[in-house]
C-alpha cells in the first residue's frame, strides 16, 4: 500500500477493517470487522431515504449532519487515525490522507451521504481484501495442517507427551501406527514403511531404513516406530515451507513495488492539483473580471477530484491478485516463494529439466549385475548405505550391507564414491571416475544403455551394476503441456548420452544433453541465458542447488527432504509431478493478465472521471464510483484467481 506499515489491512487495527494478523484471527473477530461497515451502511441508507421522503424533522441541517456524522464514525474514524499515524511516522502522503481530506471536505460542503459512502465502501473493499487474503492464507495453512499437535518423548521407561516445540535435538520420539511424525529425525530400530503423501504426494508408502531420514508430517503406516530428533520442530521441513509461504507475501512483484512508489509520489501531486483546481480559476477571475468565480463550486470540484484520485483500486487489487495467485498455486501443491516469482514464471520461454528424480521416478532397481560376487556386492552396499542418492538406495535395497569397517569415504560430486575397505581402495561410480583415477575398463561399457555403476577394487576394474529408472506417469503430459504453451524443453543429466537421448525421444523433449557434471549443467543454463532466453530450471535438488540458484526461476521437485533445494529454489512443487510446472507457468500468466487488466481499468476510469469532475460534469457519486466502485470491481477480478478453474 502507499504506506510502509507492515499491515495488509489499511484501516486502523482496531477500527473498520479486519485485524491484520490474518493467520490468527478467529471467526468472531471476522464478524466484528463487518459490523462497522454494516452500521454505516444501514445509517447511510436510512439517511438517504429520510432525505428523499422529506420527513420534516430530518430537514434540519444540524440533524442531518449529526445523523451522517454518526454513520461516518464507525468506518471513517479508522481511516482518519491511519492518516494521522502516517503523518506522525513521516509518511504523510498515503491513500488514507487523500480519503480523509476528501471525506471531511465533502462534509464541509454539505455532501454528507457521499462523505459516508467514500469511507464505508472503502472499508468494505478492505474487509473483502482481508477476507480473500485470509482465505489464501488458510489454503496455505491447510496444506501444512498435518503438523501434529503432540509428541511422545521416551526416556527409558518414561513416556511424556509434550508439544512438538519442546522436543530437543537427540530426544527419542515414539510414533504409533497411523500417527503423524511430529519432528524431523532419523529412524532407530528396524526399517518401517511411512505414508509420505501429505508431504510429497507419493501414493506408495516409502520404506525408510534404520538411520534414514523421517520428516515431520509423514505417517507411520504399519508399526510403532521410534525416531531420534535431528531438528527442533520450528526448523522441520514442514515449518520451513509454511514460513516460506508466509514470507512470500513480502517478496513483491515489480507491479506491486511500482504501486508503492507510485502512491508516495502520486498523493502530493494529487493534493497540489486539487489546490490548483481552486486557485487557478480564482487567478483567472482576477485577470478576466467577466468570469464569475464561486469558491464553493470550485472547492466542490476540487474535492470530487480528490475522491476520484484515490489510488484504492490499485493499492488493494494488485497485492491481492498476487496473493490470490500464490494461494491458488498452494492449493495445487505449488509453492511460490514470492509474487516476484509468480510474475517471472509468466515470462518463461525455456524450461530445463534435470532427468533423474525430476522427469523419471528416481526409484532405481538393480536390473543386472556383471562380474561382482555376492561378497563384493555386500561390501558395495556397505559403502553406499549412508548416501541419500537414489542409486545408493537401490544398491542397498538390492543387497544387505556387509558388516565391514569403511575408511576414507569420499563423495566426488558428479563422479561417485571412493573408500578404503580392508586396506584396498574401492571406486564406485561412473566410467569417468575410473578414467579420473587411471583405471582401465572395457570399451564396451560405453555402449550400454541405462544407468551404470562401475566398480574398481585396488586399481583394477571389477564389474558393474546396471540400474533402471522409468519416466514418471505424467512426464510425457508435462512436456506436451509445456510445448503447447510455446516453451522450449531441454533435459540435462549426468547419465550417458545414449540413455538421455532415449528418454528425451520417449517424452518429446526438444534438446537433451548427457554426461554432465554439476558444472556442465551451469554452463548450459548460461548458454541459454546468453541467447536471451528466460530459463526455468526444474530439479530434484540433491546436486542441483547451483543451477537452481542461477536460473531465472529455480523449481525444486517434491524435494522436501533436500534442504538445499528448499533454500535455493524459487518455487517448490510438493506433489513431485512435472506437469505442475506447466500449471505454474499458466497460473503466472493468468495472474499477470489480471494485474494488467486491473491497472488499465483503474487508471482508465479514474482519468475519465477526473476530467469530467474538473469540468463540473461528474458529481460526488460518480467520484465515489470511480474510487471505490472500481476498487471493488478490481478486487472481484482478482478473486477469480482463487476460483478452482484458475488452476487449469
Amino acid at each position: 500500500m502507499g504506506h510502509n506499515h507492515n499491515h495488509h489491512c489499511s484501516c486502523h487495527d482496531n477500527d473498520c477493517c479486519t485485524s491484520c494478523n490474518g493467520s490468527h484471527h478467529e471467526h468472531e473477530e471476522e464478524a466484528m470487522s463487518w459490523w462497522k461497515p454494516a452500521v454505516s451502511i444501514v445509517l447511510l441508507i436510512l439517511g438517504i431515504i429520510l432525505s428523499h421522503l422529506e420527513i420534516s424533522w430530518f430537514q434540519n441541517n444540524w440533524v442531518r449532519m449529526a445523523w451522517f456524522a454518526l454513520a461516518w464514525l464507525p468506518t471513517g474514524l479508522g481511516v482518519l487515525l491511519e492518516a494521522i499515524e502516517g503523518v506522525r511516522e513521516g509518511d504523510a502522503f498515503n491513500e488514507f490522507l487523500l480519503m480523509s481530506v476528501a471525506s471531511i471536505g465533502a462534509f464541509a460542503i454539505g455532501e454528507y451521504p457521499e462523505a459516508v459512502a467514500v469511507m464505508t465502501l472503502y472499508c468494505i473493499g478492505e474487509a473483502l481484501q482481508d477476507r480473500a487474503v485470509d482465505r489464501a492464507r488458510s489454503n496455505i495453512s491447510s496444506l501444512i495442517a498435518f503438523r501434529p499437535d503432540h509428541a511422545v518423548v521416551v526416556n527409558g521407561d518414561i513416556r511424556e507427551t509434550v508439544d512438538p516445540a519442546q522436543v530437543k535435538v537427540g530426544d527419542i520420539v515414539e510414533v504409533k501406527t497411523g500417527e503423524r511424525v511430529p519432528v524431523d529425525g532419523t529412524l532407530t530400530g528396524e526399517a518401517a514403511p511411512f505414508d509420505t503423501a501429505a508431504l510429497t504426494g507419493e501414493s506408495m508408502p516409502r520404506v525408510i531404513e534404520p538411520g534414514g531420514e523421517v520428516l515431520a508430517g509423514m505417517i507411520a503406516s504399519e508399526s510403532t516406530v521410534r525416531i531420534k530428533a535431528t531438528r527442533p520442530a520450528s526448523e522441520s521441513a514442514v515449518s520451513r515451507i509454511l514460513a516460506m509461504v508466509e514470507d512470500a507475501t513480502d517478496r513483491k512483484a515489480p507491479a506491486e513495488l511500482f504501486i508503492r512508489r507510485f502512491a508516495r509520489i502520486y498523493t502530493p501531486v494529487v493534493i497540489a492539483l486539487a489546490a490548483l483546481v481552486v486557485v487557478l480559476p480564482w487567478l483567472y477571475s482576477l485577470m478576466v473580471p467577466a468570469f464569475s468565480y464561486n469558491i464553493a463550486t470550485w472547492l466542490h470540484r476540487a474535492l470530487i477530484f480528490l475522491v476520484i484520485s484515490c489510488p484504492c483500486a490499485l493499492v488493494i487489487s494488485i497485492p491481492l491478485s498476487y496473493f490470490a495467485g500464490i494461494g491458488a498455486a498452494s492449493r495445487r501443491g505449488i509453492l511460490f516463494k514470492g509474487s516476484n516469482y509468480l510474475d517471472a514464471m509468466s515470462r518463461m520461454t525455456t524450461v530445463v529439466f534435470d532427468k533423474t528424480g525430476t522427469l523419471t521416478t528416481g526409484e532405481f532397481t538393480v536390473s543386472e549385475v556383471d562380474g561382482l560376487s555376492d561378497e563384493q556386492l555386500a561390501i558395495l552396499a556397505a559403502i553406499e548405505q549412508d548416501s541419500p542418492h537414489p542409486i545408493a538406495q537401490a544398491i542397498t535395497s538390492h543387497h544387505k550391507p556387509a558388516d565391514v569397517k569403511i575408511d576414507d569415504l569420499k563423495n566426488i560430486s558428479g563422479y561417485g564414491l571412493s573408500a578404503t575397505v580392508n586396506g584396498q581402495q574401492w571406486l564406485v561410480g561412473t566410467t569417468r571416475l575410473l578414467e579420473h583415477e587411471g583405471v582401465k575398463y572395457p570399451d564396451a561399457l560405453h555402449d550400454i544403455e541405462g544407468t551404470m555403476v562401475a566398480v574398481a577394487i585396488a586399481g583394477t576394474f571389477a564389474g558393474y551394476l546396471l540400474l533402471s529408472d522409468k519416466p514418471k506417469e505424467d512426464a510425457a503430459a508435462a512436456i506436451d503441456a509445456l510445448n503447447r504453451q510455446g516453451n522450449k524443453t531441454v533435459m540435462l543429466s549426468g547419465d550417458k548420452q545414449a540413455l538421455v537421448n532415449a528418454v528425451a525421444q520417449q517424452l518429446g523433449i526438444d534438446e537433451a544433453h548427457g554426461d554432465l557434471l554439476p558444472q556442465g549443467k551451469v554452463e548450459h543454463i548460461e548458454r541459454l541465458q546468453n541467447q536471451g532466453k528466460q530459463v526455468a530450471f526444474v530439479g530434484d535438488g540433491i546436486n542441483d542447488a547451483p543451477v537452481l540458484a542461477m536460473s531465472d526461476v529455480g523449481v525444486a521437485m517434491g524435494a522436501l527432504g533436500s534442504d538445499m533445494a528448499i533454500e535455493t529454489a524459487d518455487v517448490v512443487i510438493q506433489t513431485d509431478q512435472p506437469s505442475r510446472v506447466a500449471e505454474a507457468i499458466s497460473l503466472g500468466k493468468r495472474t499477470h493478465r489480471i494485474v494488467m487488466q486491473n491497472i488499465a481499468f483503474a487508471i482508465g476510469v479514474k482519468v475519465l472521471v477526473m476530467v469530467l469532475g474538473v469540468l463540473g460534469i461528474a458529481n460526488m457519486w460518480e467520484a465515489v464510483f470511480a474510487d471505490v466502485g472500481v476498487a471493488l470491481l478490481c478486487v472481484l477480478n482478482a478473486l477469480r484467481l482463487m476460483h478452482p478453474s484458475s488452476s487449469h
